[in-house]
């Protein structure tokens, strides 16, 4: 068996951190969601729709990283440094549950930015 070394052990323990707020960071995502929505039908001007725009990427982008923490927990701190072990724990279908969250959110937060996010225009350069 393959030992585990101090990085891998702390990389570990800092993903086991991040996962654990998956939760509320996806009811974060939901909020943004639910304020840029909100924006939309009340016709907000161009900069809160931004505003809004950006706090949803922020929050998808959060919960993204959580999520492939998540998957990176689950997999174990010997998958930090054992390819062949990680690839193995990828076809677990706990692992494969969690890396799916993580494309999912990963998808969402990449069709927010093409699509979701409001452009500001520019200001003129003073003369």
């Amino acid at each position: 068996m393959a030992k585990v070394d101090e990085a891998a052990r702390r990389r570990y323990a800092e993903d086991r951190e991040r996962a654990q707020r998956l939760p509320e960071l996806l009811e974060a995502v939901a909020l943004a969601e639910q304020a840029l929505e909100e924006a939309h039908a009340a016709g907000a001007g161009t900069e809160e729709l931004h505003r809004c725009g950006v706090a949803l990427d922020a929050a998808l982008t959060e919960a993204m990283r959580a999520a492939y923490a998540e998957e990176r927990v689950r997999i174990g701190p010997r998958g930090y440094n054992d390819r062949i072990y990680r690839r193995k724990r990828l076809a677990k279908p706990g692992i494969r549950e969690a890396t799916e969250v993580a494309e999912r959110l990963l998808t969402a937060r990449e069709a927010h930015r093409l699509h979701g996010i409001v452009r500001v225009p520019r200001s003129p350069v003073p003369a």
